[in-house]
């Protein structure tokens, strides 16, 4: 039986999350892919996957054999598409994105990305959850923020700077802030997930602060939360991705300038990241390639305000 068909059957196991979807994406029966497998352990000496009912997962062998073998597969399918002629960007490129993010700054820029590569067919998921590469099959997703997942492959695409804003009414009623201990004297508008302490940090050339606010609103709803501020309800801690088109138009203005918001998710950024398997297939690196040249030097939503 072919290593290397073994090898992709096992791979796409793996990435589907079972046989029976494994087998569905690669058009073949599901008694073949597992035949397969069983060859590919049998040879190998050793169990890969742990199979149930309900799913299958590695094994620490498992593990290593698969970061392993999609490198490998990488290269073959890499060394195929140099000598075919295949290095135009093709086929279905499935991306995804954060809710708010994906439909701000995403979509308006795609019909431009399909313009320049008509072999292209995207597959969008905007979700706030954090996605599973693996198990979603995705090509390509924008994090923001912190990166957690050491095995994935990340290109930076923009900063994430936050401001602090309010609307010119309530400062009109209630007044500036003059360094972030004022806060908690203000309304404040605090994006949470669930309940806890509301706290915003803060740094500058003094050092580092935090204030522990008493939010007049708590959601997990960054778009709620700006459109109560523009309504005059109070302060928010936002990116400039979020509220920089509202504070270039004048509806928000941002106060304690001096200061960084949040200074943890600024020295991260807004990162495009990928699978292993991915490295210099045409479709993910042109629509990265896409993305750069879009938001470098500076993002759209950055440009116009004097801050």
């Amino acid at each position: 039986m072919d290593q290397f068909a073994s090898m992709k059957a096992f791979v796409s196991v793996v990435e589907a999350g079972g046989f029976a979807p494994a087998a569905r994406r690669m058009g073949r029966a599901t008694s073949s892919v597992t035949r397969q497998v069983d060859a590919l352990e049998a040879r190998l000496s050793a169990r890969l996957l742990n199979r149930s009912t309900r799913k299958v997962t590695l094994t620490d062998a498992g593990r290593g054999y698969y970061e392993r073998a999609v490198r490998l597969l990488g290269d073959l399918e890499e060394a195929d598409r140099s000598v075919a002629g295949g290095e135009r960007p093709h086929g279905v490129l499935r991306v995804s994105a954060p809710l708010a993010f994906g439909r701000l700054h995403l979509a308006p820029v795609l019909g431009a990305y399909l313009e320049a590569c008509p072999e292209v067919r995207l597959d969008l998921l905007f979700t706030d959850a954090l996605t599973d590469l693996v198990a979603l099959n995705i090509d390509v997703a924008i994090r923001l923020g912190g990166l957690e997942d050491g095995a994935l492959i990340a290109r930076k695409l923009a900063g994430h700077r936050r401001l602090v804003c309010a609307s010119p009414a309530y400062l009109q009623q209630q007044g500036r802030p003059e360094t972030p201990r004022d806060l908690a004297d203000h309304s404040c508008l605090t994006f949470a997930y669930g309940p806890g302490r509301d706290v915003w940090r803060f740094q500058a050339d003094a050092g580092p602060e935090a204030v522990e606010l008493a939010a007049r609103v708590r959601a997990n709803s960054s778009e709620t939360l700006v459109q109560l501020a523009l309504s005059g309800l109070g302060f928010v801690m936002m990116p400039t991705w979020l509220v920089g088109a509202e504070v270039a138009a004048g509806r928000l203005v941002p106060v304690l300038t001096g200061w960084q918001a949040n200074p943890g998710a600024m020295e991260t950024g807004i990162h495009a990241v990928y699978l292993e398997n991915r490295r210099g297939v045409a479709k993910v690196r042109s629509f990265i390639d896409f993305l750069l040249a879009q938001w470098q030097p500076q993002p759209p939503w950055e440009r116009g305000l004097e801050i």
